[in-house]
């Protein structure tokens, strides 16, 4: 049997694994008596640590929120995969978490053990990011944009356009969306009464929150495809369809969300909606992910990558 201290840093980790357990599970867990369980669960609340119980045949407990931040509890793999995105947060798309990133990191590798240490340092010694040049958006902006979108409230920004234009929005937000890149607000837009994306980078100043809303059915049934149609397909000169002859899992390792929609047709094909400010230029893209392909619209396409397989064929003639 492990001893109190022991015990209790265990039953900590098993709180923060899984939201509830009954009374049985961690009895079995800890190898101890009912009795000896409750103990231990009152020596947790006498550290400030509040514990809510349940009795009866069905009784157990979960760890509440509080005051206090409990120690963590890492298992090795899950120890290095924080310390690895503690570093890259630093250098990362969200201003203003560079130095709380870089702190919190310091404070975990101090107590690594010396194996995981090595692995922590191989990592950042022998592993070289290249620099971003994505806009950085402010976290603290993030941070109220999502309690907004928790609480439905709507909120009041300056706004950027496209064009560069200034505008006044007043929306209700209901995601953040993430492409690796940049960072999207999807939103209903209570003076063009529409659905809008919005670059949170292009949000400027103060944002304001005003009356709460009720939340709406996302629109296309889906957040992330409503921003991708939005950012990959419906802002360019050419709405491109294509049949991609390749399975969707194929396709999706090339294509990713940000770039273009794509939907399965069967196991062997897949559909690719995609905008272009110029065909040629989507032509040659087509060339390069090397997959077969059909155009289904515009028509123009054909013609278009015909033209460039004309220009190919004439630099490679005399080769």
């Amino acid at each position: 049997m492990l001893n109190t201290s022991a015990r209790l840093l265990r039953l900590l980790s098993l709180f923060q694994a899984r939201r509830y357990w009954s009374g049985l599970e961690l009895c079995e867990r800890l190898e101890v008596t009912d009795r000896t369980l409750r103990r231990d669960v009152d020596r947790l609340r006498s550290l400030g640590y509040p514990v809510d119980s349940t009795s009866g045949v069905a009784g157990g407990y979960q760890l509440a929120a509080g005051a206090r931040l409990p120690p963590l509890q890492l298992e090795d793999d899950e120890a290095v995969a924080v310390a690895v995105m503690l570093r890259t947060a630093a250098t990362g798309s969200v201003s203003g978490i560079e130095e709380p990133s870089l702190r919190a990191l310091a404070k975990l590798e101090h107590v690594l053990p010396s194996r995981l240490r090595r692995r922590v340092e191989a990592l950042h010694s022998f592993v070289l990011p290249i620099a971003s040049t994505a806009p950085k958006v402010d976290a603290a902006m993030l941070a109220a944009i999502a309690g907004a979108c928790r609480d439905s409230e709507t909120l009041r920004f300056e706004y950027t356009s496209r064009e560069g234009a200034p505008t006044t929005r007043e929306v209700e937000p209901h995601r953040l969306v993430h492409t690796g890149r940049r960072w999207y607000l999807a939103a209903w837009d209570r003076s063009r009464d529409s659905w809008r994306t919005f670059r949170v980078d292009r949000i400027q100043g103060r944002i304001t929150t005003g009356p709460r809303f009720i939340q709406r059915p996302a629109p296309e049934g889906d957040f992330v495809k409503f921003v991708s149609r939005s950012i990959a397909y419906a802002p360019y000169a050419h709405q491109v369809t294509v049949l991609l002859r390749v399975p969707l899992a194929t396709a999706v390792k090339k294509i990713p969300p940000s770039v273009g929609m794509l939907e399965a047709v069967d196991d062997a094909t897949c559909l690719l909606r995609i905008g272009s400010p110029s065909l040629e230029g989507f032509g040659a893209y087509l060339a390069w992910i090397g997959f077969d392909f059909e155009v289904h619209e515009p028509a123009e396409l054909v013609d278009s990558i015909r033209r460039l397989a004309d220009r190919c064929t004439r630099a490679t003639k005399n080769a």
